[in-house]
């Protein structure tokens, strides 16, 4: 295929790799008892409110969705305390993600990330013929002060996971807030909020509280984690009326099917099962971080619900390992952590089998 009547900025990029599935590696290796530990997803799966609402839509399958997502745009609204107009639905997170790029981004424009920064957001800024100028990390997460001396008359937006994926590390309110105060308003600041309905310190930022003061935060949202939708794909930002008003511009239509709205709506009315997830998630980290001490291995800490451990030699090799054990979880050497595996919080006899296969097979 020639190349000279395409978009080289296209050409240059790698496919997005996901984390492998199932069914996959049941077919790879004929093997059948298989835990999957990847892609920070829900383990417990969606809830009974999100089940039961699914089988009310089988019936209106052969219609379209609601285009304009009015029902779900009006229960965030309302357990938010944000304005409906405020808000973007997307196809996940990932979708508003690159909406809040096509609005802003031309080719000349800079946008900045952090080192070990989701990947998505290079994705997004070349995809829209824009400079990635990626700031290096400050214990494994993102160095806002970094970002302010990399700023040029050129930024036009920056990238902050909160916590950050995958390293699992955050940035407190105030630093963030100290950010926003001194980050020309010019630049659009998009704070990826994909993992927030994990944390429970007190001095994490509440993002939506802060964009009256801040015309230039979006903040992006997904119902893929705690809520445990991640196959239906369905996210939203939250930003300035007049700013969602350009993302919908150019959102395609029925981008949100209707499956995923009904189940985002009725997930979000589950608090129990939120708090559930979280309290669950919770004992999890602390098994690992036990486990992770005892194997003598050093695990970044993170409040998502997922933890980056150093393994101590190339983890690719391990990562091949624990798959023959029918163990999958993620290495992240794109990165740019070649030592690294990220392993998703899961069940409890989940995470003992992660530590026992990591036992036998880091003691070879």
């Amino acid at each position: 295929m020639t190349t000279s009547n395409i978009n080289a900025s296209i050409a240059s990029l790698s496919p997005y790799q996901p984390g492998k599935p199932i069914d996959e590696l049941a077919r790879e290796l004929g093997i059948s008892d298989i835990i999957k530990l990847a892609s920070n997803e829900n383990p417990r799966g969606p809830g009974e409110h999100v089940r039961s609402a699914l089988r009310n839509t089988f019936e209106s399958l052969s219609l379209y969705p609601d285009g304009s997502g009015f029902r779900l745009k009006r229960v965030i609204s309302e357990k938010l305390g944000v304005d409906a107009a405020s808000i973007t639905l997307g196809n996940g997170s990932n979708d508003v993600l690159e909406l809040a790029a096509r609005v802003v981004l031309e080719p000349g424009s800079e946008v900045i990330v952090s080192e070990h920064a989701f990947v998505v957001y290079r994705l997004v800024t070349v995809a829209a013929g824009a400079k990635l100028v990626e700031v290096p990390a400050k214990g494994f997460g993102s160095d806002l002060d970094g970002f302010l001396a990399a700023a040029t008359s050129n930024t036009r937006m920056v990238f902050i996971a909160n916590p950050n994926n995958p390293t699992g590390t955050w940035v407190t309110r105030d630093v963030l807030t100290r950010f926003l105060e001194s980050i020309p308003r010019s630049v659009w600041v998009v704070l990826d909020a994909a993992y927030t309905e994990y944390v429970e310190h007190t001095d994490f930022p509440d993002a939506l509280s802060l964009i009256g003061r801040y015309p230039n935060l979006v903040v992006t949202r997904t119902f893929s984690k705690i809520y445990g939708l991640a196959s239906l794909r369905v996210g939203y930002a939250i930003s300035t009326p007049e700013f969602a008003d350009l993302m919908n511009r150019i959102r395609m239509p029925f981008n949100v099917n209707s499956m995923a709205l009904a189940a985002a709506e009725a997930a979000l009315g589950d608090d129990e099962f939120v708090l559930e997830s979280r309290r669950l998630n919770n004992v999890g980290m602390a098994m690992f971080t036990q486990g992770l001490a005892e194997l003598r291995l050093n695990m970044i800490p993170s409040v998502g619900n997922f933890v980056a451990v150093d393994v101590g030699r190339p983890a690719r090799p391990v990562y091949e390992a624990l798959l023959r054990k029918g163990v999958i979880v993620r290495p992240i050497a794109e990165y740019g952590l070649p030592n690294h595996l990220r392993i998703t919080i899961g069940l409890p006899e989940q995470n003992q089998r992660v530590l026992d296969s990591l036992r036998q097979e880091l003691s070879r």
